[in-house]
């Protein structure tokens, strides 16, 4: 079964048929002319960024025995599943007791992950999900199912955030990111969603710029 087929959240927790948040009415055309873009900027990114990724890939493994990739199943637009690939930034058997919540100076954390989560290197492969269609270069963060589930049941309106594609970059990361609480991404994400824009992400991808500079909500 493929992982779009085998769990969505609007179809079997009837979560998000009403969404606290509407789509602007010019959404349509922006969408069209957002994918143009994505596909553009993410196919130039994935060319600048090969030779980056290559050497942290090395540096991964020379420091931790394991795959210097990370996989992991997301929920994307409208519920549905994606497999998300970044850089490994912690030990190959960091959830060895489950899933858990990342934490400022996370002890399963190694030297180079540090560094990499710090300056956002370990999210290029994304620059692929991206290409690929499951996510955009902007939008909210794509979160793991059991999260997702968790944070929907504790959280009024948390599955609003299925109504866009997730983002590689979103108004939540540059306002907090991994400081952030699930709570107060929402309110980010759910002001992301009802001001679509392109100069709204135009300021985003600026202040995107100064997050990487001063690596900024890292964790």
């Amino acid at each position: 079964m493929s992982a779009g087929k085998e769990f969505n959240l609007y179809r079997d927790y009837s979560i998000a048929h009403t969404p606290i948040v509407s789509l602007p009415k010019n959404a349509k055309p922006y969408f069209f002319i957002k994918r143009v873009i994505d596909i553009i900027i993410a196919s130039i990114g994935i060319i600048l960024a090969a030779p980056v990724i290559l050497i942290f890939s090395i540096l991964i493994v020379w420091e931790t025995p394991g795959s210097p990739f990370y996989v992991q199943k997301r929920v994307g637009k409208d519920g549905e599943y994606f497999n998300l690939i970044k850089l490994r930034s912690m030990r190959a058997d960091a959830e060895r007791e489950g899933a858990k919540w990342a934490e400022a100076d996370d002890p399963r954390m190694t030297r180079v992950g540090a560094f990499i989560r710090r300056t956002r290197i370990d999210e290029l492969p994304q620059l692929l999900s991206v290409l690929k269609g499951d996510m955009s270069m902007i939008g909210p963060r794509p979160e793991r199912p059991m999260f997702t589930v968790q944070f929907n049941a504790e959280i009024d309106g948390f599955a609003s955030r299925l109504l866009v594609k997730p983002g590689l970059t979103g108004l939540a990361q540059v306002n907090g990111g991994y400081e952030l609480s699930p709570r107060e991404k929402l309110k980010y994400d759910l002001e992301y969603i009802s001001h679509l824009s392109f100069g709204l992400d135009f300021k985003i991808m600026l202040k995107t710029v100064r997050v990487l500079v001063t690596g900024e909500g890292a964790r």
